[in-house]
């Protein structure tokens, strides 16, 4: 079966940055819904029409991945304003309540980057923004969607929450 819109890929892949230093390793093969939210753009691009077997190398500049870095989306907020236990990696959606920084997306998730004792710094930027990175992917079975995924647009988890970073920011919206 060729993959075409709307159907379900199996793949496995090696992510690495421009640099070529390890990211990430999918060696299980996993699903990811085609024609939905689960692949960026030109993943997509690159699987459209190819089958079974469709092993390829794509380089993707930040703007076809998670973006440029934003410092505007980088903010101090009062470490009173956290649970005890905050550590930098923990993730949260939105700014707490009582946060004072006004002019940053409240429906972004954001990152803590740095604790310290009187504030918490926080990202909201992807962990990959502003990275060029290289992708390595090898497509290991192609199948019809069914009509719950196809209503969903998904078949759960994006391929980039399979990975273990956050989804591409227009998925956070």
């Amino acid at each position: 079966m060729r993959i075409h819109k709307p159907c379900v890929v199996s793949l496995t892949w090696k992510l690495s940055d421009a640099q070529g230093a390890p990211i990430d390793d999918l060696t299980e093969p996993v699903e990811f819904f085609f024609g939905g939210d689960d692949l960026l753009a030109k993943v997509e691009e690159a699987l459209e029409g190819q089958v079974a077997g469709f092993d390829t190398h794509l380089h993707l500049e930040p703007e076809h991945a998670f973006g440029e870095y934003d410092s505007h989306l980088v903010c101090f907020e009062d470490r009173a304003l956290f649970p005890a236990e905050v550590q930098a990696g923990m993730r949260f959606e939105g700014l707490p309540e009582g946060a004072a920084t006004r002019d940053v997306p409240t429906d972004t998730v954001y990152t803590v980057t740095e604790v310290y004792p009187s504030h918490v710094v926080l990202d909201g930027n992807h962990p990959l923004a502003g990275m060029a990175l290289r992708l390595h992917l090898t497509v290991c079975g192609v199948r019809q969607a069914s009509d719950e995924e196809i209503d969903a647009g998904s078949v759960g988890s994006s391929a980039f929450e399979v990975a273990g970073v956050m989804p591409p920011p227009d998925r956070l919206q």
